[in-house]
């Protein structure tokens, strides 16, 4: 089979507003690889900056210019215009499922004076696009939107510069509409006629100015999202619903636990069943390839039960888990060590906050195809990071880099590092040993409840004290925490190469650096605190492997942060949300809060209900990015641990708003699944095994504990920087869950989850 444009694209990457699905014209593709090859050349890294996020560690070619043009400088790397005036714009991020597809041609659109149905987006393809490293931590329209944004407005720019020599007049007599220049005398002239006197492969200029946000038609406006329609009418939108022409269906066959080898196993049997095209045998690593998927389910059920293989090593009792963690080596890092001056000190508070590991859960288990051909690898993904995956790929196979093309094409099932990557390696490595033809290979629901790298377990301490007039005038916190990031550094950490003949290392874990943070992040109090000491326990060991998931460690630093803060209220005889204001000057944060109690109709000291309670939380995601406040009543069902959460009110200031409609999803996404982790979620495991292998071991939120009501109420900046949202209510709303819980029954949770039997056993103490 001859490399043909029938893979060139899946068919939902090259996004239009209004038709997602169309796939891109011939020519189209043609003037997209033909445009690439000047795109990402000559750029002036050799004496440039670098800054690692949780995104990744980026040189800035280019320190002066906003967001990812840092990096990427060149306009041509983000936006295209061929002869027709057709408008392609690039990002490097990828579609998690939180709607940047369509807050970015909404940026786009907007500096361009386009309709946004009429441009090209291209999302997270090695081929095509910039290198944006991962699509996390809410940095998704924070980086690369504002670069779109910029860029945009710089190739609007040069239009107008190449409209104004054509039309013999000054470009600021000139305007632009729908894609067209327009001058005072009627005369226009389209994008396409003038885009041959613009040279887009040009550095961006820092300091040009944006549109007046006043002026704004398209951003700040609720365009619908453009890949909802294909979701909701079950058209062809994820990984997990690609075909291909030839295409072959491959499962791999995983060990019963970690570090577990393969002893003997007879295949003769399994050669022979229906649809068998091949068996796949390197070291223990163990895969069968078929005509179709129950012919491949078949089979490699047939070969799990040949197998037979030796122990792996024992795992940490789970009963004493965090004891465990806390006597692991540590790398001790200093977060804040800041003394003020010394205050008399009225009562001490101290308390210790856990939270146990957790699992992705992705609802459709992970997947990805692989074409090996002509020494070339193309892998369709849906990874968060297709510039690191080519990188490891490449290590793994012993390809040239420029061999292998990632393409992420979006899953149903996210937020973390789950098992896309590893599921990638797997079809990488049977379609190698399958050339020719698509390898589609999809886990079993066991498998990725098994295999994935969970979120890590957490232990918090926290001590603090107040002075006579109920003042915070101390602060101390400490941290154990696993590394909260096992992404592809190399090819060792590919799950699947473990099991090789030849088997990979992984790299080192590692930390990433304050103000971002991994197992820290969030840990330094926004409030105004004289005396704070903030330290980190990183622990390099790993009991269970672990990895990303979303916020980080902000979802255990801010709930025993705001926990704690209810604590300290009610030891200074102070309404929770008045001791907040009294300890923040931000004003952008004693906005939100201000306005999520005002909403809510927080009232101090009011009359309660019996078995209900209510409660409050605050954050700035990462202190850095969206600022978050929530107020929320629930009811309790004694007799069984039960919590309903009976009303949800929020707000947000994430800066310039693009899309409100998109924030509130964000929002109420984030407070949904925050709610099924406080609530419900842990992983579960024992000596030998992880044993939350499916739904009914690990429970998630279902439709009869969803809030019966959520309001979120946005704070808008017009020509305010944007902020990432997507993570914001991550930390608060285990707080506020626990606040509430605590203002209902009079008793503290420290330990999550806290429904069910933590609450039971907590009401019978």
């Amino acid at each position: 089979m001859k490399r043909d444009d029938r893979f060139d694209r899946q068919p939902d990457l090259t996004v239009r507003a209004k038709r997602p699905d169309t796939p891109p014209s011939k020519s189209r593709r043609r003037f997209l690889a033909g445009s690439l090859t000047l795109s990402f050349t000559l750029l002036p890294f050799a004496e440039a900056l670098a800054e690692t996020t949780e995104a990744g560690t980026f040189k800035q070619a280019a320190p002066k210019l906003p967001g990812s043009l840092k990096s990427s400088p060149l306009l041509d790397a983000w936006i295209k215009i061929d002869a027709g005036g057709h408008v392609t714009v690039c990002t490097g991020k990828a579609e998690l499922g939180t709607g940047i597809r369509t807050a970015f041609l909404q940026i786009a659109a907007e500096q361009l004076d386009v309709a946004p149905g009429s441009i090209a987006l291209i999302t997270a393809d090695t081929g095509l696009t910039p290198d944006e490293g991962y699509t996390a931590g809410s940095h998704s329209t924070a980086d690369s939107g504002t670069a779109i944004f910029n860029a945009a407005a710089q190739v609007r720019d040069l239009l107008l510069q190449s409209g104004a020599a054509r039309l013999g007049v000054d470009a600021a007599q000139l305007s632009t509409q729908n894609g067209a220049i327009i001058a005072a005398d009627g005369r226009r002239m389209t994008y396409g006629e003038v885009v041959a006197g613009v040279n887009l492969h040009q550095e961006a200029r820092p300091g040009l100015p944006l549109k007046d946000p006043q002026s704004f038609k398209v951003v700040g406006q609720n365009l619908p999202r453009v890949d909802i329609p294909g979701k909701v009418a079950g058209g062809k939108s994820y990984v997990q619903d690609m075909r291909m022409p030839g295409m072959v269906h491959a499962r791999p066959i995983r060990p019963p636990a970690y570090g577990a080898t393969l002893a003997s196993i007879d295949v003769s049997q399994v050669r022979g069943m229906p649809g068998v095209i091949q068996i796949v045998r390197d070291g223990s690593y163990l895969a069968v390839v078929a005509d179709d998927e129950w012919h491949a389910i078949l089979a490699m059920r047939a070969l799990s039960a040949a197998a037979v293989w030796n122990d792996g090593p024992a795992l940490p009792d789970p009963k004493t888990i965090h004891e465990t963690l806390r006597r692991l080596p540590a790398q001790e890092i200093p977060v804040a060590d800041r003394s003020g001056a010394a205050a008399p000190t009225a009562q001490t508070l101290q308390a210790r906050y856990t939270k146990p590991y957790l699992t992705h859960g992705s609802i459709g288990p992970s997947c990805a195809v692989a074409l090996f051909e002509d020494n070339h690898l193309t892998v369709w993904t849906h990874t968060q990071g297709v510039f690191p995956m080519r990188k490891g790929l490449a290590e793994m196979l012993a390809l040239p880099l420029e061999n292998v093309r990632c393409i992420h094409v979006e899953g149903s099932g996210c937020y973390g590092h789950n098992g896309a990557d590893d599921v990638a390696a797997d079809a990488a490595l049977i379609a190698h040993k399958t050339p020719g033809r698509p390898v589609r290979v999809q886990w079993m629901r066991e498998q990725e409840h098994t295999w994935e790298p969970f979120g890590p377990a957490m232990t918090t301490d926290a001590k603090a004290s107040l002075d006579a007039s109920g003042q915070i005038v101390d602060w101390q916190c400490e941290i154990w925490s696993n590394t909260h990031n096992n992404r592809i550094d190399n090819a060792g950490r590919f799950m699947p190469t473990w099991a090789l003949a030849q088997p990979f290392t992984p790299a080192p874990p590692k930390t990433i650096p304050m103000p971002e943070g991994g197992g820290d992040r969030n840990s330094i109090p926004l409030y105004r605190l004289p005396n704070l000491r903030v330290q980190h326990h990183f622990l390099p060991d790993m009991p269970i492997r672990v990895s990303a998931m979303r916020s980080l460690g902000a979802y255990l630093n801010v709930f025993a942060i705001e926990s704690f803060m209810d604590e300290l209220a009610l030891a200074a005889q102070t309404d929770p949300v008045e001791f907040r204001l009294q300890h923040l000057d931000d004003p952008r944060g004693r906005d939100v809060i201000k306005l999520a109690a005002q909403r809510f109709g927080w009232t101090p000291n009011a009359p309660k209900k019996a078995n209900h309670g209510v409660g409050f939380a605050f954050a700035q995601y990462k202190n850095l990015m969206a600022y978050f406040a929530i107020a929320i009543e629930i009811s309790i069902v004694r007799e069984t641990g039960e919590v309903q959460i009976e009303r949800v009110v929020a707000a947000v200031d994430c800066g310039q708003i693009v899309n409100p409609d998109g924030v509130r999803n964000q929002i109420e996404g984030g407070i949904l699944q925050s709610a099924s982790w406080s609530l419900f979620e842990q992983t579960t495991f024992d000596t030998r095994r992880i044993t939350s292998f499916d739904w009914s071991g690990y429970p998630i939120m279902r439709f009869s504990a969803v809030p019966k009501k959520v309001e979120v109420h946005l704070i808008d900046r017009p020509g305010m920087p944007f902020l990432g949202v997507g993570e914001a209510a991550q930390g608060p709303t285990p707080a506020v869950l626990a606040n509430a819980i605590a203002n209902a029954t009079g008793k503290r949770l420290r330990d999550l989850p806290l429904a069910g039997e933590h609450l039971k056993t907590a009401l019978r103490s």
